[in-house]
Formats: structure tokens, sequence, C-alpha cells
């Protein structure tokens, strides 16, 4: 053999093998898992969470002591060991469902009679333990009340061959009620709902792509795990990354970028003949109404004026309208009698994302932009925002709606 087939054969023997790399990246991966992840909570809902926890079981020991003297137990427990956990979950994840009043009552006082009963029936104590723990988790997931320190709670009584019932009547009973309407107050002061809402609000329509609640439910179905966080609470979570997802696709699109300038505007005190002049030779859908320092006041939609037009009488409806815009009869005359007010707007620096739940469920189809000023701008139709979204989406450079045909108009204001 020659050297260099020597050295080729030595260098093929020196080389890692894939499967030795993909070993050692799995053994990496795994090792890995055993470093804590970051709580992501920030310093004022840290010292949030200490304070409460603090101040939960400071007067829960005050008064569980002085009970304990008013009715003569002087020697017994007056506060069980467990309630610091039960505090850090009702103080620090108040939106969990392990935290809220029925698993912490229904869990602590379930699992100390059940360590009883296991401590009465079973001699030795490192079997009673652990049927009394067992027992206690079969009984609190029907009951829907699984509490952590419920476990402990079960030990704790088989070990201390403690009178269950006795127990969970006092201090057990007596602590977690107090802990409970100290964890609402403080809660409910430091803006935490407690008792955490279980349920979303139905939303009255869902658009195409997102997910439902079924979905949701599916997919909670599938993962088949306990969850240390509300259905609600997911659900909201997922809508949040969704529209973020959809944020971050947008990019930094703002209104400014995509609205039609310099929008056509009237006043309140143009008459309907010159507005629906003006809609028609534009071929615009709606103006918007300013006064003198271009402040919005209203808007006036083709709508407004078939609303008017009285369509249920039988009649031409170019008649009708004729008869609006000329002011025959005690048809209003003026644009301010007909316009809608107040008027939803939008600054020029918002994310273009935040117009599309004003379009999609608001019932809107024209936003007027306005200025730090409050001046109006601008204008952003679903046309601008849809074509916009289109051009994202088939990624071409730069914003849409400058410039380009909408139902807004891109003229000098007329007022």
């Amino acid at each position: 053999m020659s050297s260099s087939e020597s050295r080729s054969a030595s260098s093929s023997a020196a080389k890692p093998q894939p499967a030795a790399i993909t070993s050692r990246a799995r053994i990496g991966r795994w090792l890995r898992n055993f470093w804590p992840a970051p709580l992501g909570i920030d310093g004022r809902e840290r010292l949030r969470f200490i304070v409460g926890a603090v101040m939960g079981v400071f007067i829960t020991a005050l008064l569980s002591r002085w009970w304990a003297q008013g009715i003569g137990i002087a020697h017994g427990p007056w506060m069980i060991a467990s309630l610091g956990a039960s505090a850090i979950l009702v103080f620090g994840m108040p939106s969990s469902p392990l935290a809220q009043p029925w698993p912490v009552l229904g869990g602590s006082t379930l699992s100390a009679v059940v360590g009883g009963v296991c401590s009465m029936l079973v001699p030795d104590p490192a079997l009673a333990g652990a049927l009394a723990v067992g027992l206690a988790v079969a009984l609190m997931v029907p009951l829907r009340c699984l509490h952590p320190p419920g476990g402990a709670m079960a030990l704790y009584v088989v070990l201390t061959a403690g009178d269950g019932v006795h127990l969970a009547m006092f201090p057990i009973l007596f602590n977690v009620v107090v802990l409970l309407v100290a964890g609402v107050v403080y809660n409910s002061l430091t803006g935490r709902s407690y008792p955490h809402p279980q349920r979303t609000p139905v939303r009255a329509s869902v658009a195409p792509g997102a997910f439902t609640a079924g979905d949701v439910d599916a997919a909670l179905a599938h993962y088949n795990q306990v969850l240390d966080v509300s259905r609600a609470d997911l659900e909201g979570l997922l809508y949040l990354a969704g529209r973020a997802a959809f944020q971050r696709t947008l990019g930094e699109v703002r209104c400014a970028d995509i609205m039609s300038k310099p929008p056509f505007a009237v006043e309140a005190g143009v008459s309907l003949k010159d507005a629906w002049a003006l809609m028609r030779a534009r071929q615009i859908k709606a103006l918007p109404v300013v006064d003198g320092r271009q402040l919005v006041t209203g808007i006036v939609t083709v709508a407004d004026f078939m609303r008017l037009a009285n369509l249920e009488v039988h009649e031409g409806l170019g008649r009708r309208l004729r008869a609006l815009v000329m002011g025959r009869g005690d048809q209003p005359g003026t644009v301010g009698e007909i316009m809608s007010h107040p008027v939803q707007v939008a600054r020029t620096d918002q994310h273009a994302m935040d117009l599309v739940p004003l379009f999609s469920h608001g019932g809107h189809h024209h936003i007027p932009i306005v200025d730090a000023g409050e001046r109006l701008v601008g204008v952003i139709t679903q046309t601008d925002l849809v074509r916009t979204l289109a051009i994202v989406v088939q990624g071409r450079d730069g914003p849409a709606g400058q410039g380009g045909p909408s139902d807004s108009g891109v003229q000098p204001t007329a007022a």
C-alpha cells in the first residue's frame, strides 16, 4: 500500500461517521433539556408574585395561630407546610387550572382525608404513603380538583400518623380558605383575574384559515397530557401568536404607506348635490367630513344616500336619488345632516395589521387616516389593504396603494 493510500485510509477512519454524529447530537439535545427555561416574566410581575406570596402566607399564619389559640390548640399544628406551595400557585400562577379555588380547596382537604384513611388501614408507612398519593390523584382528576400540593398533604398525614378528618377541618380547611380570600383580593388589586375565566367568549365569525375552538379541542385531545394553562388562555395565546406571525409577514407596513393621499373630503355644510356630484365624478364611495381645521367630524357614504332615498317606495332609484340630492320636499340638504358620526379613524403610524379587525368584523369599508394633530391626511379602503396583503404574500417589494386606483380618491381636498 502506498503512503497516499495509507493516509487516505487513516483519514477516513478518523472522520466521524454520520451515525456517531447523529447519536452525539441526540445526546446533546437530551442534556439541554435539563437546562431550565426562562419564565418569561418581567421584574414587575416577579415583584407582584413575591409580595403576594409573602402577604398571603403571613396573613394566613396570623389568623390560623389566633384561631388555634382561641379554640385551645396549644401544641397541635395550626398551619400546614404545603400551604407554601399553594401560595406559589395562587399568587404566582393565578391563571393556572391547578391554582383555581376549587382545586386548592378540594385537592387539599380531599388528600388529607385520603392520607388519614390509608394511614389507618395500611400499617407500613412506605406503602401507605405511596397509596395515599396515588389514591388522592385518582380522586382529584375526575373531581376536577387536581392540585399538586395535595399529594404532599396526603403523604404528610401518613408520615405524621395524623387524623386526616380532623386535620382536614383544622388547620387545612381554615388555612386554605384564608389563603384563597387573600388571593382573590390581592390578585384583583394587582390586575389579575382570580378566579380566572376558564372559557373564551364565542367569536361571531372566524376568518378563513384561522383556528376554531374545535381545532383547539382536537389539539388538546391529541396532546393528551395535563397542561398547566387554562384552555381559554391557550386559545388566547394561539390567537396572539397568529397575530404576531401575520404582523411579521406584513413587516413594518404602516397606514401612511398604503393610504390614498391626499384624500377627497367635504365640510358639513356642503350640499348633498355637490357631494354626490363629487363622488360620481371621482367614482368614490365615501367622503370624510372635516371642519375648517381638517379635523374629521364624520363620513358620508353611498350607503347613507341610499338609506335616505326611501327604497321602499315603488319609484325609480335614480328619481329618488335626484329628489334627495336636489333637496326637494322635506329631505335633508347638507352633508352634515346625513353623515355618520363619530367615525373610526386610524393614525398614520399605526400598523396596517391593526385595520384588519376593523374591516373584517367592525363593518367598516373606509378608514380616514389622521396625523399626530388629528388632521385628515388620507383614506384607506378594503381594496388598499387587500392589495397590500396580496403584494406581501407574493413577495413583492414596496408598499401598495400609493398612486394606484381605489375607491377613496387621490386628489386634493374639495372642501
